[in-house]
């Protein structure tokens, strides 16, 4: 549907609006959020490879950026503090650069083959600490930086979206046919080169600048 068709009266503008067409959540739903890291929070960060994180500038403009590495590797510092390593990248710390200006995150963690997701939302420091930092290093070589969150909100997301995308399942799996980093960057930025020779500097990099 292309959006310019769509009518004022088809888009829902107020909380009630809202409530009268999926309605609202039972009681059972709103008491699993919880205002610390429990060891189930703990026991699945510290199982989970892969957290995505959101954030937003102060103009409201939104970023999401995922974060991937051995399973926990996002150091619980305290019930209510968590530390996710900033590893060798493109420098475009689009995350950094929103919690400068907006220090309200979203972080939603993973496990492979769990259906069950654990969502934090919190606030975010952009920390450069060297014995934090030590305590985070891979194979020998030390981040340079941290994120910091503290938390307000943590809970356990249901597995429906699992199941409806079949994500953990390999048989769906088909990313053939999908451009590659290299073939994106030279057309989306409109680069002079050859997409092979693109796609050749990004595999350097993914060979020698993991950490």
């Amino acid at each position: 549907m292309n959006s310019n068709h769509i009518g004022p009266s088809n888009i829902i503008a107020t909380e009630e609006g809202l409530a009268e067409i999926i309605g609202r959540p039972g009681p059972r739903v709103l008491a699993k959020v919880i205002d610390r890291l429990d060891g189930i929070c703990r026991a699945f960060i510290a199982r989970s490879p892969f957290v995505i994180i959101a954030s937003h500038d102060a103009e409201g403009r939104t970023d999401v950026s995922p974060k991937g590495d051995p399973p926990g590797f996002v150091h619980v510092l305290d019930d209510r503090t968590l530390a996710i390593p900033e590893r060798p990248g493109n420098r475009r710390a689009d995350t950094f650069h929103n919690v400068l200006q907006q220090s309200r995150v979203g972080l939603i963690f993973l496990v492979p083959g769990k259906a069950e997701t654990l969502r934090i939302s919190g606030t975010a420091r952009v920390v450069h600490d060297a014995s934090l930092c030590e305590r985070m290093a891979v194979a020998g070589r030390v981040p340079v930086l941290a994120l910091v969150v503290t938390l307000e909100e943590a809970f356990m997301h249901c597995t429906k979206c699992m199941v409806r995308s079949r994500l953990w399942q390999p048989d769906t799996w088909n990313p053939d046919g999908l451009a590659s980093i290299g073939e994106a960057m030279v057309v989306h930025g409109r680069l002079d080169m050859l997409v092979a020779d693109m796609r050749a500097i990004a595999e350097k990099d993914e060979r020698e600048r993991l950490y």
